[in-house]
């Protein structure tokens, strides 16, 4: 870990190149220093189905869910969290400059006892090391 879940709303497509979006967020997840690299996953969904706020056609949201392993004190997810949802920003700094767009960002910790893994990927990043 950590997994990046992006949830948005399908006409956010029209306003930002998603794809552009995940790399922005790979990169600052990297840029924390925090988790290893062979865990990061970031997947990207659109809702086919929608309806934000007061329901106007032209209002979009992002809502990001990353989901982390134990271990990292509240202070370093904190301190990731901040750095990760700043490039965000940046990077949705078109939809957020307008007054139909909503952004959030949760950071999630995984119980170890209730998360299995079987990551192959672990192992050859770590021999490139």
């Amino acid at each position: 870990m950590p997994h990046l879940h992006i949830e948005y709303s399908r006409g956010l497509e029209e306003r930002t190149d998603i794809a552009a979006l995940c790399r922005v967020a790979h990169a600052a997840i990297i840029e924390t220093g925090l988790f290893p690299m062979a865990g990061i996953r970031i997947r990207a969904f659109a809702a086919d189905h929608a309806i934000v706020a007061d329901g106007l056609p032209e209002n979009d949201f992002a809502a990001f869910t990353l989901t982390v392993g134990a271990g990292r004190s509240p202070d370093d997810l904190k301190s990731a969290g901040e750095a990760i949802f700043a490039a965000l920003r940046d990077a949705l700094a078109g939809p957020l400059a307008t007054e139909h767009f909503a952004l959030s960002m949760e950071i999630r910790v995984s119980d170890p006892d209730l998360s299995w893994k079987a990551t192959p990927i672990h192992a050859r990043l770590s021999a490139k090391a």
